[in-house]
């Protein structure tokens, strides 16, 4: 069952190692399915490999930075927002000044 969280602040939470050139703060998880909700903080000059499949929705909203999907050939910054089915071809992606986002996967 996802966890449960009456309001916080975010910045209470720390930052911790996610994948290389990423870090996070976990909000809100269900440790038996992928359901998660984190804000991702991505290094400047950092780029990803190959187009990315979930099998879990995945809702992306920029905070900060700049985020370029290298297939689309478009970069994205603060404001910007992707909702993603399970199995939905995205990416790769690089970053230039690095970013931050909210994202939010659901089982």
């Amino acid at each position: 069952m996802r966890s449960e969280h009456e309001f916080f602040p975010v910045d209470a939470v720390a930052w911790s190692p996610a994948d290389p050139g990423i870090t996070e703060r976990i909000l809100s998880h269900d440790p038996e399915t992928a359901t998660l909700t984190r804000i991702a903080r991505w290094q400047p000059g950092l780029e990803t490999s190959g187009v990315i499949r979930h099998d879990y929705h995945e809702e992306v909203y920029l905070l900060e930075g700049d985020l370029t999907d290298l297939t689309l050939g478009r970069t994205f910054g603060p404001g910007h927002f992707a909702s993603r089915r399970p199995g939905m071809p995205h990416g790769p992606y690089r970053t230039d000044k690095g970013c931050v986002m909210l994202e939010i996967r659901t089982a």
